[in-house]
């Protein structure tokens, strides 16, 4: 590739922000890739280090905490802990925020962040991935109120994932597109790979965990059906494609098209993904492509959040499928 452009310089020649916004989000970005870096680097190694396993703990969302969950947190902690301009850390595996001390008067940023996505596919090594939001915190704030960083998602500044796979992909968006880097081995960093990556308008893939069937409302189990009824004249059947981590399916359908749902179920119809650090800044990416993210019965961007580990149903993907999808979600549908 002739002159590579690296994450840090692709960011300062995003126009849409100001230029101090610029040199912020890029110095908050570089910290991100950091971490990333150092997670990948945990993963090549994962077989020779004691980080399999579970570490018999249960985080706050109810779920057992893996050795490397923990590690991962921990690493994007420490990329933090000396940033002057992150005050805010929002993160799956800690019950409440993080203050980064060195930036109590000087940090004007929270960021929400999964530190990694698909914990399932530690021990078969499948793909796994970390997903951010960068939120800017209002000048009187203290970063330490719900009320300072709970905004809806189109407030984000930045959101993105990265994806660690057959190689380690970053993609994220200011608001100026969606752009993708690929991180070089060699020389440990990320270059710009597509620039204003697109999703198709409709697709031929789904990606859902089939196996939650007997909890879905009559609309989701019907919409399933259609999209597995063989009808050429609108591209069906399609084809299920499903890893487990959130992350990967979400690429998958970036650059493929298609959709993917986590839907609410009848006992438990507010969902299971959250929606600071999970549905709003993949949402973000998606639509910044020209796809949609919903609940199936709202926009996932304009919902006000009011606890940080909110759950949320997800409809995600191609414009023109999430779109269908929803007018099965309507309740005559039931």
């Amino acid at each position: 590739m002739a002159n590579p452009i690296s994450l840090s310089q692709h960011i300062l020649g995003q126009q849409k922000l100001q230029p101090e916004v610029r040199n912020e989000v890029s110095t908050i970005m570089t910290q991100i890739a950091l971490g990333g870096k150092m997670i990948a680097q945990d993963l090549r190694q994962v077989g020779f280090l004691d980080i399999l396993g579970a570490t018999g703990e249960v985080n706050v969302q109810g779920e057992d905490v893996q050795k490397l969950d923990e590690r991962a947190n921990d690493t994007f902690v420490q990329v933090f802990k000396s940033s002057r301009i992150v005050r805010t850390v929002i993160s799956e595996e800690m019950e409440v925020p993080y203050t980064v001390f060195s930036a109590e008067r000087t940090g004007k940023y929270a960021v929400f962040f999964d530190p990694l996505d698909g914990s399932s596919n530690i021990d078969v090594n499948a793909p796994l991935g970390s997903v951010f939001s960068i939120h800017c915190l209002s000048e009187s704030s203290s970063g330490d109120r719900n009320g300072d960083y709970l905004k809806p998602g189109i407030e984000q500044v930045a959101g993105g994932y990265i994806l660690y796979g057959a190689s380690t992909v970053l993609v994220y968006t200011c608001g100026d597109g969606v752009h993708s880097f690929t991180l070089n081995p060699i020389i440990e960093e990320f270059l710009l790979t597509t620039a204003h990556v697109t999703i198709p308008t409709r697709g031929e893939i789904y990606s859902v965990n089939e196996g939650n069937r007997q909890k879905w409302s009559i609309g989701m189990k019907k919409y399933i059906d259609y999209l597995q009824k063989v009808d050429s004249s609108t591209g069906r059947p399609y084809s299920l494609r499903y890893t487990g981590c959130l992350v990967a399916d979400i690429h998958r359908i970036l650059l493929k098209g298609g959709l993917y749902l986590y839907p609410g179920e009848v006992k438990k119809p507010e969902g299971k993904l959250r929606l600071m650090y999970e549905a709003a800044p993949l949402s973000f990416v998606i639509e910044e492509a020209g796809g949609a993210g919903s609940t199936g019965f709202e926009r996932i961007q304009t919902i006000q959040p009011k606890t940080p580990h909110q759950r949320v149903p997800l409809v995600i993907g191609s414009r023109e499928d999430v779109k269908l999808a929803e007018q099965f979600f309507k309740p005559e549908i039931e």
